[in-house]
């Protein structure tokens, strides 16, 4: 079984509110879980690299805890586009 680490150092969500901070965290961990879970894309991952800077472009923020949580799954499938090699 294979085991993946994802360290995050800093998030900095500035302009929301608590609700949104918690919701878009959740929406941005259930994608990543998802993505990294899948056993082809680990193949392609498999060598250690780092990325200090992934540019995932304008992304839009609804004003509901929804919106956040879509917003974080948004941000992890840019993401996931950024670390296939």
């Amino acid at each position: 079984m294979s085991r993946i680490h994802v360290t995050i150092d800093r998030l900095v969500l500035n302009g929301m509110d608590s609700a949104q901070r918690a919701s878009f965290v959740h929406g941005l961990k259930r994608e990543l879980e998802r993505t990294l879970a899948n056993p082809e894309a680990r193949v392609a991952w498999a060598t250690s690299r780092r990325t200090p800077v992934l540019r995932l472009g304008r992304q839009q923020l609804d004003s509901s805890a929804g919106g956040a949580h879509r917003l974080g799954s948004q941000v992890a499938k840019g993401i996931s586009r950024g670390l296939k090699p």
